[in-house]
């Protein structure tokens, strides 16, 4: 029962799918991990186990060849003893000659003995044989399996860090990624743009209030004329106009003025 429980195991071992059992892990590299240590502590009670069968089945084959070289070696005692019958016999020595008869009888019936001994151990030598060969390629199957698990690991690894690596340079380039809106640059350069809108915010505002300073001193100037001109009517002259139109009256004295005139006053 023994036997047969390691054969099952060492089989089921054997024919383990390594892709489906990573196709159910959550963490494959621990998966795979785990799976070494565990072929590579099996492979180790498989070894001790299929070296222990070996063993049996060797003594059976000691066992074996010993009851067949008993069995050969009693064959040789009865073929003698009969001889020496036969030779007491021709002497005509009767009792001695059945005497060696009956000792050519014990040895035959021990060889007899041996040989089904040895008949009875073939069948079980021949299993014990069939089973071991079974149990060396079940382990040569495990150690393949351990090195398919273990190629698989590292392929794992380097392919664990490969992703990693890209993951890290890609999130690099899109933290400098001056397109994206939520990156740094994105943000001073919209404050950037906002100070300069201001700039021209404020350049139009000064230009506008420019302007009415320039529009104050047309105003200015003219009132100053108006102040001049007053000015000059209380000295007693007349001011030249800007422009003066020509009539029959023109050159006249001084002409009457009513306060109704001004309708401004």
């Amino acid at each position: 029962m023994a036997k047969q429980s390691i054969f099952g195991r060492i089989a089921q071992l054997a024919k383990a799918n390594i892709n489906a059992l990573l196709d159910q892990a959550e963490d494959p590299q621990k998966m795979l991990d785990q799976m070494v240590r565990d072929y590579t502590n099996n492979i180790a009670e498989a070894e001790s186990a299929v070296a222990q069968t070996i063993g049996n089945l060797r003594m059976l084959e000691d066992d074996y060849n010993q009851d067949v070289k008993t069995a050969s070696d009693w064959g040789n005692k009865a073929l003698a003893a009969s001889r020496k019958a036969d030779e007491f016999r021709a002497a005509g020595n009767a009792a001695d000659a059945t005497k060696f008869d009956n000792l050519a009888k014990v040895a035959l019936q021990r060889q007899i003995t041996s040989e089904n001994e040895a008949k009875t151990a073939e069948p079980n030598i021949a299993a014990q044989t069939d089973v071991v060969e079974k149990l060396k390629q079940g382990l040569n199957q495990m150690k393949g399996k351990l090195g398919e698990l273990s190629a698989k690991r590292n392929e794992l690894i380097a392919r664990s860090k490969t992703a990693e690596a890209q993951s890290q340079v890609h999130d690099a380039i899109k933290s400098i990624d001056i397109l994206d809106p939520t990156s740094e640059v994105s943000r001073f350069e919209e404050k950037i743009r906002r100070e300069e809108a201001k700039v021209r915010g404020q350049n139009e505002l000064a230009a506008s209030s420019l302007d009415a300073q320039f529009n104050s001193l047309e105003d200015l100037g003219e009132q100053t004329e108006v102040e001049a001109r007053l000015a000059a009517l209380k000295a007693g002259s007349t001011p030249a106009p800007a422009a003066i139109s020509t009539g029959p009256s023109a050159g006249a004295g001084t002409p009457k003025v009513n306060e109704a005139d001004f309708d401004i006053l």
